[in-house]
């Protein structure tokens, strides 16, 4: 399905993140002459995507019309400065869509016109390959076909979960947004691991990386559960199920997971604070 709005796109921030969403949106089909951008120094590669498709790209880009959607992709930091900014674009049917991470619903809508309509989503890192995990949630001004609009831009960089409860973000956050890091650092340690055991330094790195690629697309395709898969490639007293002995033991992998989880929501509630 191409993708398409009621009316112009403004992405406030084009750097990783919106830049993944960019090409995600023209992907499915955006009509780039709907989009604009502001951001005073765009990356090397999104000013390139800009140009080559004809995008409006500034510091403050000259819209037709109030924005369909106001998409905020800056640093948490950034968001109380370019808030006062956009706020002369906002019209009535427009929805603010954040995905700064820790800028919680009320503290955006200081900043904004009472009663605008305001989507707080949060993407990880896979949404430059397209195979993002998203949880947004609402304001009560959000109407039914602002939610649509900002579940099909998401939906352009990968899979997207609404929830009513906003202090469950902390935790979202803490599972998904960080989680790629995690996984990332699975692959370096079992790649030590591996040296450690007396493989070259070099093939332990592209067996572990291969092997958690590997894993995680067997994940994606099965229907079976994690613990499904596990106990299918655990032979009784073979070698997976020694390594595992260790891993599921006391302070093991599941405790550390638990606690490095719960840190990262603190920090979030910290952030948000």
């Amino acid at each position: 399905m191409t993708l398409s709005l009621a009316g112009p796109l403004l992405l406030v921030g084009a750097g990783k993140m919106g830049g993944a969403l960019l090409e995600g949106w023209l992907r499915q089909g955006l009509d780039p002459a709907t989009v604009f951008i502001q951001d005073p120094a765009l990356a090397p590669e999104v000013a390139g995507l800009a140009t080559r498709h004809g995008i409006a790209a500034g510091t403050a880009p000259d819209l037709p019309a109030a924005p369909s959607v106001i998409l905020l992709a800056v640093k948490p930091d950034l968001t109380q400065k370019l808030l006062p900014e956009v706020e002369p674009m906002i019209g009535e049917r427009t929805v603010v869509l954040s995905i700064a991470a820790g800028r919680t619903l009320e503290s955006l809508s200081r900043h904004l016109p009472p009663g605008t309509a305001i989507v707080r989503a949060m993407p990880n890192t896979a949404a430059s390959v397209g195979r993002s995990i998203t949880v947004a949630c609402a304001n009560a001004a959000v109407t039914r076909d602002q939610a649509l609009e900002c579940t099909m831009l998401l939906e352009a960089v990968g899979e997207v979960v609404w929830i009513e409860d906003e202090g469950l973000l902390d935790a979202v956050t803490a599972v998904s947004g960080s989680g790629p890091a995690y996984v990332f650092l699975l692959a370096e340690c079992l790649a030590e691991a591996g040296r450690a055991a007396g493989l070259a330094p070099e093939l332990a790195r592209r067996l572990a990386r291969a092997t958690v690629e590997g894993a995680g697309e067997l994940l994606h395709r099965s229907d079976l559960s994690p613990a499904e898969l596990r106990e299918k490639v655990t032979s009784p007293k073979g070698t997976t199920a020694a390594a595992l002995e260790m891993l599921m033991g006391k302070e093991g992998l599941q405790d550390l997971l638990t606690r490095a989880v719960a840190a990262a929501a603190k920090r979030s509630r910290e952030l948000s604070s």
